[in-house]
C-alpha cells in the first residue's frame, strides 16, 4: 500500500526548542520534519502540530509552528487524549430533514470531503509522546505512517524500541523521502521539481 497525498494528513509532535538539544540526532530530525511540512504544504496535505506542556517547554520551533495550520497544546503525552482525533476526523454532521423530506433515493448526494485517514506522523520523544499518540490513532482506526528519520528520543535505544513497538502494532515505518515520492507518484507531478529541491 502506498501513501496518497489526497488521503493524508501530517502530524508533527513536540519539536520544542527546550527539548531538542537533548534529542539524539536532534538537528537532522528537526530538518527532516521541516522538509515534511514544506512538502505537505506544496501538495495541499493538512499539517497539525502538538506541543507538550508549552508553558514549561515552550512552543514548537518557529520553522515548524509556521508550517502548521493548527497546533494542539497538551498535557497528556498522547495528543489523542487531548482531542487530536477530533481534529483529524471531524464528527459527521447529522443529515438534516424531517418526515416530509424527500425519500433517500430522490435526495441529492451530500458533498462530503474525502476522508483523510492516512496519518503521517513524526516527532519527539519517539518512545513517549509520539508512541502514545500513534498507538491511540491506530486504536481509532487511522492508518499510521511513522517517519523514522524525523523522529527521535534522548537515546537511540528508546527511539528504536518505539519503532519496534509501533511496527508490531501495525504502523508503517517510512522515511522522509519515501513519503515525498509516494505523495508525488510521478516525475510529471506539477510539484516534482519543488519537492526534489527540498530533499536534495
Amino acid at each position: 500500500m502506498l501513501l496518497d497525498a489526497e488521503l493524508s494528513q501530517l502530524v508533527l509532535v513536540d519539536y520544542q526548542p527546550r527539548l531538542m538539544p537533548a534529542i539524539f540526532e536532534g538537528p537532522l530530525v528537526l530538518a527532516n520534519a521541516v522538509k515534511l511540512a514544506q512538502m505537505a504544504r506544496l501538495l495541499q496535505v493538512p499539517v497539525v502540530g502538538t506541543e507538550q506542556n508549552p508553558s514549561k517547554l515552550g512552543e514548537n520551533a518557529p520553522e515548524i509552528r509556521s508550517l502548521c495550520q493548527r497546533t494542539l497544546a497538551k498535557m497528556q503525552f498522547s495528543g489523542v487524549e487531548e482531542g487530536l482525533g477530533e481534529w483529524l476526523r471531524p464528527p459527521v454532521k447529522p443529515v438534516a430533514g424531517n418526515a416530509r423530506s424527500l425519500p433517500k433515493h430522490l435526495q441529492k448526494p451530500a458533498n462530503t470531503p474525502t476522508e483523510r485517514n492516512s496519518i503521517v506522523i513524526s516527532g519527539c520523544e519517539a518512545h513517549v509522546c509520539l508512541l502514545q499518540t500513534a498507538l491511540h490513532l491506530l486504536e481509532d482506526e487511522f492508518d499510521v505512517w511513522v517517519v523514522t528519520d524525523a523522529c527521535s528520543s534522548r537515546t537511540e535505544r528508546n527511539r528504536d524500541a518505539a519503532f519496534d513497538r509501533l511496527a508490531g502494532a501495525g504502523a508503517e515505518l517510512v522515511t522522509t523521502e519515501m513519503v515525498a515520492f509516494e505523495w508525488l507518484r510521478s516525475a510529471e507531478h506539477a510539484q516534482f521539481k519543488a519537492v526534489q529541491l527540498l530533499i536534495k
